[in-house]
Formats: structure tokens, sequence, C-alpha cells
């Protein structure tokens, strides 16, 4: 796993041909356990990094089609898994808990519901105020740019960019790590405005 912009956020990624991207995973380091964001499987060497910052005691997916390697990594490991309420009823996988709109799973990382794109509750969360994660509709195909999931995927593209204009008018963000493409750890809310902006 390499360090992102902050000594206690690593990441990892998996380059994905058929789309031309990189697809990314999160660890979120903290004294009262770990939590993983949409975790693609691990090499034995991020195997072994992960046991050394501590394992993790949560993993949260922000959508069904992120579940990725979450329920391998939560057997080994002895992870709850958090998933988005509104697709409890067809989740691939068990979770232990189902979030909602701005719950706070952790102290300082909080849930919000995106409307209107390829899966009915995908997640956003956001990391102490200032940073985004996100899973499938908001993504950077271009370096220093965001855009959005490609409106035939949408499953309501008017509620899609209403979900994109309430993430845009957080005060507080800076950095925007994306679950699809380049993550933007300068700028990440001005970039987000943009894109708002061009709805």
């Amino acid at each position: 796993m390499k360090q992102l912009h902050r000594k206690d956020l690593f990441g990892w990624s998996e380059f994905n041909p058929e789309r031309n991207l990189d697809f990314h995973s999160v660890l979120w380091v903290r004294i009262n356990g770990n939590v993983l964001i949409d975790p693609l499987p691990l090499s034995a060497h991020d195997q072994n990094h992960l046991r050394q910052l501590g394992g993790a005691k949560f993993i949260v997916i922000t959508n069904s089609d992120h579940c990725r390697d979450a329920f391998h990594i939560a057997k080994v490991i002895g992870a709850s898994i958090y998933g988005p309420a509104r697709e409890q009823e067809s989740f691939p996988i068990t979770c232990q808990h189902w979030l909602h709109d701005k719950e706070e799973i952790v102290p300082g990382l909080v849930a919000y519901q995106l409307n209107g794109s390829k899966t009915p509750g995908e997640l956003v969360l956001v990391l102490e105020q200032n940073t985004l994660i996100t899973g499938d509709l908001i993504r950077s195909h271009i370096g220093g740019e965001l855009c959005l999931l490609p409106e035939t995927k949408l499953s309501d593209v008017t509620q899609a960019k209403q979900s994109v204009k309430r993430m845009a008018d957080l005060p507080d963000i800076k950095t925007v790590l994306v679950g699809d493409g380049w993550p933007l750890f300068n700028q990440g809310g001005e970039a987000l405005k943009d894109l708002a902006n061009s709805l």
C-alpha cells in the first residue's frame, strides 16, 4: 500500500484495461480500529503491510458494485462490513451494519447517500470534513478533473446531478479520493464545484 496525502491514509490500486483507468481502495489508520474502504484484493506485500498497520476493524462498501474482495478480507481479518442501507435487499454479501444518509460510521467519517447513480443507495464518505471518498458516480478520467458516471449507466440523470451539486456545497473539501480514476489531493473542492457547475 502507498501512503496518500496524509500519514494516516494509505491506498492500493488495480488497473482496469476495459476502462483504461485505475480502481482504488483506501485504508484509514486510526487508534480505535482501522477502516478499509472498497477493498480490492490484497497482494502478499499489501497483506503484510496491513498487518503491520494494525489490520482493520471496519470495512465500508460504497455500493454493490464495489464489494470487490471485502467478504474474503473481512473473513481473514475479522472486520465488520458496512454497506448502503438502500441496497440492503439486493446486496451481494452480508453486512453487519447498513448505512443511512449523514450517518457517522466512526468519529470523523460520515456517509452521504447519493441518488440517481447506477445502484440505488450509493454512498460517498467525508473524512474529517475535508476529504471526499467516492465510489462510482463521481470519478476522474483525466488528471486534475472530475467527471460523472456516463449518463447511460445512471438510473436517474437529474437526481444524480443533484447529488453531485449537494456534495459540491460541502464547504471544506480539499481532497477527492475517487474509486475510479485519478485522485485529487489538492484543489479537490474546486474540481467538485467545477463539475457541479458544468451539469
